[in-house]
């Protein structure tokens, strides 16, 4: 199995006349960029497509190659746009228009055709040198860059792609990996996230129950502070730990399937009530990443499944009412099951995933009979 992992190498060694002329570049390629939005958004074509009659449309001093390099990006921020007006047209069930993007001019993606990192043959003051050319107008830019102890791992796990996401400060720099094939042993779990327990799992263990310390650390900070951007680092460290400890000996971890957070939808709003306020969005978006890319370089199978009513239901009897839950307790108005609320979510996380069509896989011998006396809903 394939897996991208991205870092970011800085370009604060830069002098001020390349970083201007660095600035230049990316004001002109956001405006040509931006032409091709309006140009493609009614009929947008196939990168295939993109000849020279196209690629000669905008009047600018960029060279051919970074006007179809440009081009090529607007298609890209297109079809993102238009893929994300219809899956909140299927959320809501109703027409959503799409919103014409608009490039910020802050970064470029280029290729090798562009781009390319040049290695010194003898170790000098930098690492190496990010060497653009083929920009038009006679530019060419060799900007010093220094590695770091993330760029030396992936470095030596990986092969480095001759991609870049190139802005005024800093370059990203991408590298696939060979992670081996999936596990077919191991424990397979359901995974609830929340404030007091950032993962509570299927099998009853509870995860990273020092996080809302971190949480609360970060709230009473100034916003913007060195001192809250020091926690924020800590929480981040944190998590990256908590990911490794849940994906450890795991074949198949199931999450409830969130995006779009800043979106008033039905499957959101259990998120935006018991999450947002204290571990926030941000963090939260940031836990699901990490949690995937840990179940990825450990070769542990990861899905997602919808998260309606999981924290309502009795995993013992199938009764789904709101009133099961009373804070971190779950207690059954049916059939009084007693549980841990975030362990009992966890546990419908995983029973709708192994009955769904795709957990056929990954059932134990004794589910289909379990779970014949489960209630639906």
């Amino acid at each position: 199995m394939k897996v991208i992992r991205a870092t970011k190498c800085s370009l604060k060694f830069t002098t001020e006349t390349k970083r201007q002329k660095l600035k230049e570049v990316l004001a002109e390629y956001s405006k040509v960029v931006n032409f091709f939005i309006d140009h493609f958004w009614d009929h947008p074509p196939k990168k295939a497509e993109l000849l020279k009659s196209i690629v000669n449309l905008p009047t600018t001093w960029l060279a051919a190659r970074l006007r179809k390099v440009a081009a090529r990006e607007a298609l890209d921020l297109i079809k993102s746009s238009k893929e994300l007006a219809k899956t909140r047209s299927e959320e809501k069930g109703e027409e959503v228009e799409p919103i014409k993007p608009n490039h910020s001019g802050r970064s470029m993606s280029v290729s090798s055709t562009i781009a390319s990192l040049q290695i010194p043959k003898e170790a000098k003051e930098y690492d190496a040198w990010l060497h653009l050319a083929s920009i038009g107008n006679g530019i060419i830019i060799d900007i010093p860059v220094r590695f770091h102890k993330h760029y030396n791992a992936l470095r030596e796990r990986g092969k480095r792609l001759e991609s870049y996401i190139i802005s005024e400060d800093r370059v990203q720099l991408c590298f696939e990996i060979q992670t081996g094939t999936k596990k077919t042993e191991g424990e397979v779990v359901g995974l609830d996230t929340g404030i007091n327990a950032l993962a509570s799992t299927s099998d009853g263990k509870q995860y990273g129950q020092d996080v809302k310390k971190l949480v609360e650390i970060i709230k009473r900070k100034e916003h913007g502070s060195n001192k809250q951007k020091k926690a924020r680092r800590a929480l981040r460290q944190r998590i990256d730990e908590v990911a490794k400890e849940v994906v450890k000996d795991k074949q198949l971890v199931v999450v409830e399937k969130l995006k779009n957070l800043n979106h008033k939808t039905k499957a959101k709003r259990r998120l935006a009530k018991n999450m947002r306020r204290s571990l926030g969005a941000w963090a939260y978006r940031y836990w699901l990443e990490r949690l995937q890319w840990a179940t990825e370089d450990n070769r542990v199978s990861f899905r997602t499944v919808s998260p309606a009513y999981t924290s309502q239901r009795c995993n013992a009897c199938g009764h789904t009412e709101r009133g099961n839950r009373h804070g971190e307790v779950f207690l059954c108005l049916k059939c009084g099951h007693r549980d841990n609320a975030d362990n009992n979510a966890s546990k419908n996380i995983l029973w709708r995933f192994l009955s769904g069509p795709y957990g056929a896989a990954y059932q134990p011998k004794n589910f289909l009979s379990h779970c014949e006396i489960l209630v639906d809903f």
